[in-house]
C-alpha cells in the first residue's frame, strides 16, 4: 500500500484522515487522536498532505513539514464543493483529498512562527479597537437616555466621564453613575492596552526596517538608473509592507512620520500615529 496523498480534517482532539494511492483510490480512512497524529505521520513515507485553513492549520503544517512531508493548506470555500455526502469529518477529509488534485487549485502559504506572532499582534489591536468603540457607544447611549450628551468624537468622552464623578450633577441617578463607572474603568483599561500594543507594533516596525540608505543603494547609482524612474521604485519593498501592515488594523505605512520611515537616516521621538481608516 503506497500512500501518495492524504486529506486531513483538523479538529481540537479527534482528527480524520483520508489516504489515497497513485490511482486516486482510497486505501485508508482513520481517526486519530491529538496525541497520535504526529506519531502516525512520523512513521509514514513522504506524501502530500492537505488540510483546510483554520485555527491550528499553520502549526500542524510546520510540524508535518518538519517530518519530511509536503503540506498544502486549502481555503475552506474551495473545499466545500467537493463534499459528496452529508458534512462530517470523513466527508471533509475526502473532499480535501479531491480538491488537492484539481490542477487550478489555489493554496494558502504556510506562515512562519514570526509571521503568525505579528498577525496575532494586529488582530489583538483590531479586537481592542472594536471593544473601545463598543464601550464608548454604550456610555453615550446610556447617558443620552437621561439627556446627557457631549460632542461627537472620542476626544470628548472625558467630558462624559467627568460627569460620572461630579458630586453636584443630578442629571444622572446615582445607580446609573455607579454602573457606568464600571464601563469607564473598562474603557481606561482598553486604552492602556491599545497604547501598549501600539508600542509593540512600533518596535516591530523598527526591527524589520532595512538600514538607512538601503533602498537608495539597492536602486543603484545614477549612471545605472534609467533616465525616468517609476514612482513604484521609490516605494518600500512589498514584502516589508505586507509583513508590517494589515488592512483594517489601523496600522499603515503612509501614517509613519517621515523621520521614522526606513532609510530616512533620522529618528523621531514622537509616537507613530495610528490610522483608524485603513
Amino acid at each position: 500500500m503506497q500512500v501518495t496523498m492524504i486529506g486531513l480534517d483538523l479538529a481540537k482532539n479527534v482528527f480524520q484522515i483520508h489516504a489515497v494511492d497513485e490511482a486516486g483510490q482510497a486505501v485508508q480512512k482513520k481517526r486519530l487522536t491529538r496525541g497520535g497524529l504526529e506519531k502516525f505521520f512520523a512513521g509514514l513515507a513522504r506524501c502530500r498532505i492537505g488540510m483546510e485553513a483554520c485555527a491550528g492549520s499553520h502549526h500542524w503544517a510546520r510540524t508535518l513539514i518538519g517530518l519530511g512531508h509536503e503540506v498544502r493548506i486549502l481555503p475552506p470555500q474551495y473545499v466545500r464543493p467537493y463534499v459528496k455526502t452529508n458534512k462530517n469529518d470523513a466527508a471533509d477529509a475526502a473532499a480535501i483529498c479531491e480538491a488537492m488534485q484539481r490542477p487550478e487549485m489555489r493554496f494558502v502559504p504556510v506562515k512562519s512562527v514570526a509571521q503568525q506572532a505579528l498577525l496575532v499582534l494586529h488582530r489583538s489591536r483590531e479586537l481592542l479597537g472594536r471593544q473601545r468603540v463598543m464601550t464608548i457607544n454604550a456610555l453615550r447611549g446610556h447617558c443620552a437616555e437621561f439627556g446627557v450628551v457631549v460632542a461627537q468624537g472620542p476626544r470628548h468622552v472625558p467630558e462624559l466621564l467627568a460627569r460620572l464623578d461630579a458630586p453636584g450633577d443630578d442629571a444622572l441617578p446615582e445607580l446609573v453613575k455607579q454602573t457606568l463607572r464600571t464601563l469607564a474603568a473598562q474603557l481606561r483599561a482598553i486604552e492602556a492596552n491599545l497604547a501598549e500594543t501600539d508600542k509593540a507594533l512600533l518596535a516591530e516596525h523598527r526591527r524589520q526596517a532595512p538600514p538607512a540608505g538601503a533602498w537608495r543603494r539597492s536602486r543603484g547609482s545614477a549612471r545605472s538608473r534609467p533616465a525616468r524612474s517609476s514612482p513604484a521604485s521609490a516605494m518600500p519593498s512589498s514584502s516589508h509592507r505586507d509583513v508590517i501592515s494589515r488592512r483594517g488594523s489601523g496600522w499603515c505605512h503612509d501614517n509613519i512620520p517621515r523621520a521614522e520611515r526606513p532609510g530616512s537616516g533620522r529618528s523621531a521621538s514622537a509616537a507613530m500615529p495610528i490610522c483608524a481608516g485603513c
